[in-house]
């Protein structure tokens, strides 16, 4: 393919630019799409009772994670990908895969069951972070060269500038509403509850403990 054709795919008298398409992939499909599998994780979460389990250690853990991947998130909303972003992004990426390793530990080694089911969808959760950053580097391969070759000069390289086009308000209060709606309300109510719990836990034990001190006397 030619040069001048690459961002363009031709089927018969129509044209499609491979380049919009994939960016409202990412945008319409890819990003909404990741709430289902959170949402569904959090669902698992639920019925193995992880308060009563890995408690609040675990529940910290997915915060972490949705942080980890929701910073680079909301900067590339806001701003054009150049090799600070993407390093921003594969950073994030990676530290996200060491932090899942720790989660999954965390609870396998609780009393809490983590069943096949759980452990597909975190198949998914630990697949799209990667599958959104190999369209955003195909979509960015001069910015991708440009990291490579530490910035290759350019003033722009590792500083935030804001997106030229930028995303329509109403796009990004829908993005918003849904994350608010599907990661932080939901996430937040499983940290609530683990910590509620850990309290009740620890009352528990310490009038238990003052009650064998009394009986002693």
């Amino acid at each position: 393919m030619s040069p001048g054709r690459t961002s363009e795919i031709g089927a018969g008298s129509s044209t499609v630019d491979v380049g919009d398409v994939t960016t409202r992939y990412l945008l319409y499909g890819l990003l909404p799409g990741w709430f289902v599998p959170g949402l569904a994780d959090w669902v698992m979460h639920r019925r193995t009772r992880i308060e009563e389990t890995a408690g609040t250690k675990e529940s910290l853990l997915h915060s972490l994670m949705m942080a980890e991947v929701g910073v680079p998130i909301a900067l590339t909303l806001r701003y054009e990908v150049n090799p600070l972003l993407l390093s921003v992004q594969l950073g994030g990426a990676a530290v996200h895969e060491a932090t899942a390793l720790w989660d999954v530990r965390t609870a396998v080694e609780s009393d809490r069951e983590v069943k096949p089911v759980e452990q597909h969808i975190h198949s998914f959760l630990e697949s799209l972070p990667f599958a959104a950053l190999a369209a955003l580097t195909c979509l960015h391969a001069d910015q991708m060269r440009k990291l490579l070759r530490g910035g290759d000069g350019d003033p722009e390289a590792w500083r935030l500038v804001p997106r030229r086009r930028p995303l329509s308000r109403g796009y990004l209060a829908g993005i918003t509403a849904a994350i608010g709606a599907c990661v932080l309300l939901p996430y937040g109510e499983e940290l609530l509850r683990c910590l509620r719990t850990g309290r009740r836990h620890r009352k528990r034990a310490e009038d238990q403990a003052n009650w064998h001190a009394e009986k002693g006397r």
